[in-house]
């Protein structure tokens, strides 16, 4: 299952540059995770600063 980033994400980058799969991209307001792409290898989670990102 693919991790989802929530509306606590402050657009950072953090998780953009972690993603092995560059399966995240930056949006104007907060970042948003491919689901198709997402391996679920949780990568984004352990550098995200606000825990914005979650289990989908």
């Amino acid at each position: 299952m693919a991790h989802k980033i929530t509306e606590e994400c402050i657009n950072c980058g953090a998780c953009i540059a972690e993603c092995p799969v560059e399966a995240i991209t930056e949006g104007e307001e907060i970042s948003t995770i491919d689901p198709e792409i997402c391996t679920d290898c949780g990568a984004c989670v352990e550098v995200c600063p606000v825990d914005a990102i979650v289990e989908a």
